[in-house]
């Protein structure tokens, strides 16, 4: 049912934890799966140096969650902006159909946490 690569992510999730002086906190949410995931930026020049994540949910959603702050890590706000479920759900060599909202949630939460960001900047 899950890839190697998803497995790989749930059993060692990268980067996970709460952040100390986050930059940028969001969290977001499924009602219907229940799944819960809160997202942490520090920020430096307009690039996420440093990510992490805390998830309450499913196999997916703790692999999902791991995956984006692997994609996310590195890149310039705008080049995170970019990232979709989809280019998540590749790295992670796919999802089940009914596991790609996991996917979705960990791209909603990243694109919050950027908003949440960029609107203290302004």
């Amino acid at each position: 049912m899950y890839s190697k690569e998803v497995i790989k992510h749930f059993q060692n999730p990268k980067n996970m934890g709460k952040m100390k002086r986050a930059d940028a906190v969001a969290e977001v949410g499924n009602p219907i799966c229940g799944d819960m995931m809160t997202l942490y930026l520090k920020i430096k020049d307009k690039k996420i140096v440093d990510i992490s994540f805390e998830t309450m949910g499913c196999v997916a959603a703790i692999a999902t969650s791991s995956m984006i702050t692997e994609l996310a890590k590195g890149k310039t706000l705008a080049e995170a902006k970019k990232i979709t479920f989809q280019d998540v759900a590749n790295a992670l060599g796919q999802l089940p159909p009914v596991k790609m909202h996991c996917a979705n949630l960990s791209v909603e939460a990243l694109r919050a946490a950027i908003k949440n960001y960029e609107g203290k900047q302004s």
